[in-house]
Parts: structure tokens; C-alpha cells; sequence
């Protein structure tokens, strides 16, 4: 019997009586057609009378290659297949299900066999696992993609919940508490803040009513960590959950999600229903004289609503903008209660250290970040996706060794790290370890988890005004120095870009990004500064070459875009001229074209219509 490494013993992944085809059905898979694959499977394993188990389940990380099946035959390894298209299926059916031949040109990877098996295909840097020395470390992931998360029972064969009945029957809530601070979790929602304190600071107060609440509000453009556990292991943040409930005495909870994840609301309020009929949830929990109820709660998408005391606003009926603290939220939170919000990576930590115990935990990650990160893996990387790995790895493992490098032999420029208030690291930092400490020591800050990846074809003054226009559309206005402050900021960003950058415009940037940060009311607004910050401080030369010499490096910004003709490679064949939208362009049969910068409005016409690279 051959066994995936991830879930040794595990009574879902051995070998089935028969064959179990297993389909990536998360938002990544079905937005590239899952759903049209799954048909095609439903359909033609009757057509060929194949007795087989069809297994739906959520994101397995390597977005790039959806929509991915596994085809897992008795008595042989699990493989995984590609970029596969309904079309695709019938070949695949027929001889790997029906023959028990491997279709090798579709493989994307095969597990590792035990001894007496086929030798495994190479795995992609992504899969890389299952390899010694592997970058990849996937705890919280261990079960996304391998098991249908709309099945409690598969996630109880993993040992799901077991966490749960250890806390209710054999310890207290302060041991709970206390084995969560020794284990050294973090909150995964940006901060960093200790899940152990947090948790002491509200457990400390006796009320009537105290509430729980998950910030399942991912507003980071480019993140999608949350949504993917979520799809793909409700239940393990809903176990998480409830253990916290029980430490700090939780009457009720909430799970706070954005209404533009239909499929992770309609999985987790699947779960919240399945859990209560076997007793995990609801009154008297496995008997144990502990009850909580757990409510969603659909947030409308404000980015502002991320910040814990606006999405307490939103779950209230009110307009979600940051309140004044202190008090803080452990001591006066929702409807003015005690209150303990941690996102959803932090909760789907929670049965991992009570199962595995805090020591086992901490050995993981750094001195002072400790067990692993999930990112989200975008930009120009070559295999983007959703990686997990042990805190304290470097930029360069994650880029190259697990995401596969820059694509079309472009050169690696920079990462965004923290979202739209995270910071922009160069070449240079490639090496630097990812914590909490370390990130902000060289302008970024962890953040929910986003990861762009950008090449030497980027603007870095661009993509700083990218995201301050993000930050401003998404400021809910209540202090002025976020409302105000990040719109002047935009402004300038915008001149730059334009071409109408002046002399002062650096200095001024840099004295309002200490005030915006200094001043605002929240954390949204205080990191808001920190994309300038961070290119000003590694890609000042950008700033100065678009200001001074009124280039852009790079020639992303187009209003910056002078378009000269090459005289030795023009034909004089007048396509150029012909196809000008503005008769910006003169010559003739015996002339060479020349453009008239006055009257060119760089729409790029010439450029793409000349066939002999004759417009630079």
C-alpha cells in the first residue's frame, strides 16, 4: 500500500478497493473548467462501465497548472495530471483508470512510490515536499486538495476534531491558553501580534457574553490564502474556532467573509451545519458542558472592514470604519463585549498545536516567528500559486526554488510583500529571511501574505501609484490624514508618471508618507506610505530619471514615451505613415519617415504596425 507522506497513516489517502479519481474543484479550478472536466468524467466513466470513486475537492496550490486530477489505482502511486480539458478525460479513463498505463505527456507528478513500485516522475520545483531539504513545509495545507471539504467524515479519517476532544476532556481553558503561548503562534492577519496573550488579555474578564471572530475579510489585491483554506479545509479554522471560543469563554462567534467568495460561504455554512449534527458545535459540545453557536456574517468588500474594530462596526449594522482605542477589543469589542478576532491561517493553526503539542510546533520557523506562512504566489513568476512555508525562508527559495523563477527569461526585479501596505524589496534583499522582525526592518511588513512578483520590465514608480490609488479609493475617510494625506500622495505619484514631475516632489513625498503614518487613525492608514517608503529607499533613481529626464526606465508610463524613427532599418514602405491616427508622421517612397513629437499623442500605432523594427 502506497501512502501520500502528508498523511501518513491516514485513512483517506490509502489505496482504495477501487479506482478514486480526485478533482480540483476550487475557485482557481473551476474558473479554468473544472466543472466541464468533472462532467466529462461523470459521463464517460459510465459510457466505458468503469467502477471508480469521484472525490471533489479544493485548491492544491499550483493554480498555474488547473484544473488538475489525481487518478489513484489499488496497489499503485497517485498521480496527478495537468491543464486537463474535458476533451483530455476519455484518454486518460481508458488507459490509466481501464489499462492501468500512465498517460507519461500529461503527468504533472507522481508520488513517491514504495519500494517495488514504478520510480516517480520528477516533480515540479512546486511539488518539491516530498524532497529532503524541501522549501515547502505544508502543515495548515496538509489537507487542501486531498480530501472533499464538504465531507466531515473525511476530515475526522484525519484525524479532524481530535483536537477539539482533547481540549474539551482533558484540559482547562487556561491550559489551553497556556500551551498556545509557549507554542509561539503569531496572528496571521498582518500584526503579528502573540494568539496566547491576545487570548489571556480576554479571557481575564468575566461577563455574561464574550464572542469569537474569524476575519475571513481578504482584501489584499493578489491574496487569496484565506479563500483557499476556506474551500479546501473548512473545518479544520472551524475546529481552531471553537477551541478558541472555549479558552477565553465564549458565548458566541462570528465568521466575518466577503460576499465576492461564494463558494467558500457556501462550504463553510456547510460545515457550521455539519459540525453542529455531530455534536462539535451548539449546545453541550461532546458533552462537555460548553456550548457555542457560530453565525456568518457576509461583508459588502470594503478593504477597510479588514481592521478589526470596522468589521466589528459592519457586524453590528454599522458603517465600517476604525474607532479610537483604547479600550482595546478583549475588553470592549462587539455590542461593547470582550472579544477575540484572529484571521482564518491563525485558527487552522489551532488543532496543530494541540495535537501535535507546542513543542513540536515551535521548532518550526525562527527565534521569534515561529511555525509556517502561506502565500500567495502572483506576478511574473512562473509557477504562481499558494505555497506554505516555514518562517525564516528567503525570498530566493520561495521565488526561484518553489515558484520556478521569472518566465520569458526576464530578469527578477523586485517582490511586494503585505499587500497594498506592504513594501518593495530588491534583487539585493533575494537572500533575506521572511519574518515578522526581519520584514520590517527592511521596510515590509508581513501582511496577510500577498506575494508579487515583478521583473525588470515593471515601473516601480507606477506600481507604487498603483497601489496608493488602491489605499485611497479604499480609505473610508473618517481621519484626515489617511483621506487627505493619501489622496495628495496620489496626486504626486500621478505628475510623476505623467511627466510633470518637479524638483521637490521627492522630499515632499517623504515628509507626508511620516505624517500619513504618524497620524492616521488605524493600521490601514499608518502602513498605507509604505510602497513609497520602500521604492524611494531601494528605486530612487526611478523617481529621479522620471522627474529630471523625464524617462521612465522602463517605458511602462506612456505619457513618458518619446518615439524616434531608426534611419538605417526604415524601408520608407510608409506603413507607418498610413496607420497614424493623427498624421504625426511624414515622408515618402525616397524619404525616410520622421515623426513630429508636437503632434505624436503615443498611442503606439507605429510601433506595432512597422514589421522592420525601424521606431524605437
Amino acid at each position: 500500500m502506497v501512502l501520500d507522506e502528508r498523511s501518513e497513516g491516514s485513512k483517506v489517502d490509502a489505496m482504495p478497493a477501487r479506482a478514486r479519481i480526485i478533482v480540483g474543484m476550487g475557485t482557481c479550478g473551476i474558473g479554468a473548467g473544472a466543472r466541464g472536466v468533472l462532467k466529462s468524467i461523470e459521463s464517460e466513466l459510465a459510457k466505458q462501465q468503469i467502477q471508480a470513486d469521484i472525490v471533489h475537492t479544493g485548491c492544491i496550490g499550483l493554480c498555474s497548472y488547473e484544473v488538475l486530477v489525481d487518478i489513484i489505482i489499488p496497489g499503485r502511486t497517485r498521480v496527478t495530471y495537468k491543464n486537463v480539458k474535458p476533451q483530455t478525460v476519455p484518454l486518460l479513463l481508458e488507459e490509466h483508470v481501464r489499462k492501468g498505463e500512465i498517460v507519461k505527456n500529461h503527468v504533472l507528478s507522481q508520488m513517491v512510490a514504495e519500494e517495488g513500485c514504478e520510480e516517480p516522475y520528477p516533480l515540479v520545483p512546486f511539488f518539491d515536499e516530498l524532497i529532503i531539504n524541501r522549501p515547502q513545509r505544508k502543515q495548515i495545507l496538509r489537507n487542501c486538495g486531498y480530501i472533499d471539504p464538504d465531507s466531515i467524515e473525511e476530515y475526522i479519517a484525519r484525524g479532524g476534531y481530535e483536537a477539539l476532544k482533547k481540549v474539551l476532556k482533558t484540559m482547562s481553558p487556561e491550559q489551553v491558553i497556556e500551551e498556545v503561548s509557549k507554542s509561539g503562534l503569531r496572528g496571521r492577519g498582518g500584526g503579528g501580534f502573540s494568539t496566547g496573550n491576545k487570548w489571556a488579555s480576554c479571557a481575564k474578564y468575566s461577563t455574561d457574553e464574550k464572542f469569537v471572530i474569524c476575519n475571513a475579510d481578504e482584501g489584499d489585491p493578489g491574496a487569496f490564502m484565506d479563500r483557499s483554506l476556506l474551500e479546501g479545509d473548512p473545518h479544520a479554522v472551524l475546529e481552531g474556532m471553537i477551541i478558541g471560543g472555549y479558552a477565553i469563554g465564549a458565548t458566541s462567534g462570528y465568521i466575518y467573509i466577503r460576499a465576492e467568495y461564494p463558494l467558500a460561504v457556501r462550504r463553510i455554512k456547510h460545515t457550521i451545519e455539519q459540525a453542529g449534527k455531530y455534536g462539535f458545535l451548539g449546545e453541550n459540545i461532546l458533552g462537555s458542558g460548553y456550548s457555542l453557536n457560530i453565525y456568518i456574517k457576509e461583508g459588502a468588500g470594503a478593504f477597510v472592514c479588514g481592521e478589526s474594530t470596522a468589521l466589528q462596526y459592519s457586524i453590528e449594522g454599522k458603517r465600517g470604519m476604525p474607532r479610537t482605542r483604547p479600550p482595546q477589543s478583549v475588553e470592549a469589542g462587539l455590542w461593547d463585549k470582550p472579544t477575540v478576532l484572529n484571521n482564518v491561517e491563525t485558527f487552522a493553526n489551532v488543532p496543530l498545536v494541540m495535537n501535535k503539542g507546542a513543542g513540536w510546533y515551535a521548532q518550526m520557523g525562527t527565534d521569534k516567528s515561529k511555525g509556517t506562512k502561506i502565500f500567495s504566489l502572483t506576478g511574473k513568476i512562473k509557477h504562481p500559486g499558494l505555497v506554505e512555508v516555514p518562517m525564516g525562508t528567503t525570498i530566493r527559495q520561495i521565488v526561484f526554488d518553489i515558484g520556478g523563477g521569472i518566465p520569458r527569461k526576464r530578469r527578477f526585479k523586485a517582490v511586494q510583500i503585505g499587500g497594498p501596505s506592504g513594501g518593495c524589496l530588491p534583487e539585493s534583499l533575494l537572500d533575506f529571511p521572511i519574518d515578522y522582525e526581519s520584514l520590517l526592518e527592511i521596510g515590509a511588513m508581513m501582511g496577510s501574505g500577498s506575494f508579487v512578483v515583478v521583473d525588470d520590465g515593471t515601473c516601480m514608480v507606477e506600481m507604487a501609484r498603483f497601489f496608493m490609488d488602491f489605499c485611497a479609493r479604499e480609505s473610508c475617510g473618517k481621519c484626515p490624514p489617511c483621506r487627505i494625506g493619501t489622496t495628495l500622495m496620489l496626486d504626486i505619484l500621478t505628475r510623476i508618471t505623467q511627466g510633470m514631475g518637479e524638483e521637490g516632489d521627492i522630499a515632499m513625498l517623504e515628509e507626508m508618507c511620516g505624517e500619513v503614518k504618524t497620524m492616521s487613525l488605524c493600521g490601514l492608514g499608518q502602513s498605507a506610505p509604505n510602497p513609497i517608503k520602500s521604492t524611494l529607499r531601494y528605486f530612487k533613481d526611478e523617481y529621479i530619471a522620471h522627474i529630471r529626464d523625464k524617462i521612465c526606465p522602463t517605458a511602462t508610463c506612456t505619457a513618458l514615451h518619446r518615439y524616434e524613427v531608426i534611419p538605417d532599418k526604415c524601408t520608407k514602405c510608409q506603413v507607418c505613415i498610413r496607420n497614424c491616427p493623427v498624421k504625426a508622421i511624414s515622408g515618402s517612397k525616397t524619404e525616410v519617415a520622421f515623426i513630429d513629437k508636437a503632434k505624436c499623442i503615443k498611442c503606439n500605432v507605429c510601433y506595432e504596425k512597422c514589421n522592420f523594427l525601424a521606431i524605437k
